[in-house]
């Protein structure tokens, strides 16, 4: 753990963590990478496109454009505060040094439980496809077993060094191109049945109401995918030079991840053969229909083999947020257990234990899905739920720090947008947050109807008594709050007589 250090200056002065044990081996491509992988357009993509055209027809492709240019807003006010603040961990140092300590805990605990169970979504939507690929069929009990098995290799690789996970970062970010770019243009080129303008048709999605809320049901798939960016600021101490690469990372993350999202859509939405069957609810998996359809049995799998790749560098840029979240927890002594979760391997600078959590609870969380009939929608609803509700509170904490006299001065910097651009942030996120916790199914039982927001309840819930129960949040001695000028009283005259 780093020793006491001296509050930041009033002018805002970058600060990072000066006793930090890991080693500056990821260089800025492999930073950019590892967002991008974790942001993965070719998952997102391939794990929701069925449902979201169920929802809501061909016209949800819009629903890209919507999440990208709010989530770009978001990049943009966290470019700022990790260009001042390059700590491990992400949103939780930065809510820190921004508010205070009960804030930071807070968000540091609704993020951990998100990167957990998206580490869980991103692993058990690759079940059917592993399934695919080694023929066999994709039940509800395989795709759990291929979950853990693919939660328990990415760790291992984990394990291995920062090396490892640049390496592993670059080869899943070719998986990504080859996935979304070379897969995408085939299809468009060989197997391609409608033209631009089924991106303006809803084929009666909606039925007979309006065809907003079927839209809104169908945004899933834009808010699952701009999120990620976040990573590349997570590993801010294992980068030389943080303040100047990670904001560029973060947004080139959000344009070219968005872009390559976009594209892999729209791909397999012009070559979807019947867009009635897939409403209607008759073909289930359009995505693997139109692959089987397009390039055979052999081509479909190794096209299978490559979205593997992508599954797979995901779940370990998933996984190394999170141990580098858990260990920035332990660091500042935030968390039962901490002598042991900020252990570090010096000899592959990694975080052994907060690693070893990072899969562990993913790996209940999968055999726990067992219970829920419709587990995917939900573990990935719950997700988008917790990180937006995390990067909400970091917003709102710079938004907070701003009005009250904070002026970003790292490398990166809004200048006067800066207000401007985190009240948008803001903004888009309390939408995006009431909308996937909306209910949409009246037939079911009020519990399933809002098990994401009870399960958000939980979350928040769960936090709060831990942390006013255990305070944990005020142990550690690293800055907290120094974000904002202290302005101090100026010193009093003494008016007494003969001191006038």
């Amino acid at each position: 753990m780093t020793g006491p250090q001296p509050p930041a200056p009033a002018t805002g002065t970058p600060q990072g963590e000066p006793g930090s044990e890991f080693r500056k081996d990821m260089g800025p491509w492999a930073n950019f990478a590892l967002g991008f992988t974790y942001l993965s357009p070719v998952v997102s993509t391939y794990t929701l496109f069925g449902t979201a055209l169920l929802d809501g027809g061909p016209p949800m492709i819009w629903a890209f454009v919507l999440a990208g240019c709010g989530q770009f807003l978001v990049a943009l006010v966290f470019g700022e505060i990790v260009a001042q603040y390059p700590i491990a961990g992400g949103v939780y140092p930065w809510a820190r040094r921004l508010w205070g300590k009960r804030w930071a805990w807070m968000t540091g605990w609704v993020y951990m439980w998100a990167l957990l169970v998206t580490i869980t979504s991103v692993a058990y939507g690759a079940g059917p496809y592993i399934a695919i690929l080694f023929g066999f069929d994709p039940t509800v009990h395989t795709t759990v077993l291929c979950t853990a098995v693919l939660i328990v290799v990415a760790v291992l690789i984990n394990y291995a060094g920062t090396k490892a996970l640049s390496a592993a970062a670059v080869i899943g970010f070719a998986g990504e191109l080859v996935g979304a770019l070379v897969v995408g243009i085939y299809l468009l080129v060989t197997h391609r049945h409608h033209g631009l303008g089924v991106v303006f048709d809803s084929y009666g999605a909606e039925g007979d109401g309006s065809y907003l809320p079927a839209f809104l049901a169908a945004a899933i798939i834009g808010f699952y995918q701009y999120y990620g960016f976040e990573a590349c600021g997570d590993t801010a101490e294992e980068v030389a030079h943080p303040g100047r690469v990670i904001p560029k990372a973060m947004r080139r993350t959000i344009y070219i991840g968005g872009a390559a999202a976009t594209f892999t859509c729209m791909s397999l939405l012009l070559s979807v053969t019947d867009f009635n069957a897939v409403i209607s609810g008759e073909q289930a998996d359009p995505v693997v229909d139109v692959l089987y359809d397009a390039m055979g049995e052999t081509g479909a799998r190794l096209v299978m083999a490559v979205v593997l790749i992508s599954f797979l560098s995901c779940t370990i840029s998933l996984q190394a947020a999170a141990g580098r979240l858990i260990y920035s927890y332990a660091r500042d002594e935030m968390v039962a257990g901490h002598r042991l979760l900020r252990r570090f391997s010096h000899a592959r600078a990694v975080p052994g234990y907060a690693l070893l959590v990072s899969a562990a609870v993913p790996l209940l969380i999968a055999f726990g899905s067992l219970l829920s009939e419709d587990a995917l929608t939900n573990i990935v609803s719950f997700a988008i739920l917790g990180i937006y509700g995390s990067f909400q509170m970091v917003v709102l904490a710079a938004l907070r720090a701003r009005l009250k006299g904070w002026r970003p001065a790292g490398e990166f910097t809004l200048g006067r947008w800066g207000l401007a651009v985190n009240a948008g942030a803001l903004a888009y996120g309390a939408f995006a947050i009431v909308n996937i916790c909306w209910a949409r199914s009246p037939e079911k039982p009020w519990y399933e109807n809002w098990i994401v927001l009870l399960c958000g309840g939980v979350v928040l819930g769960s936090g709060l008594l831990y942390m006013f129960t255990t305070h944990h949040y005020g142990r550690g001695d690293a800055p907290a709050g120094d974000a904002v000028p202290q302005h101090r009283e100026p010193p009093r005259a003494d008016f007494r007589p003969g001191h006038g």
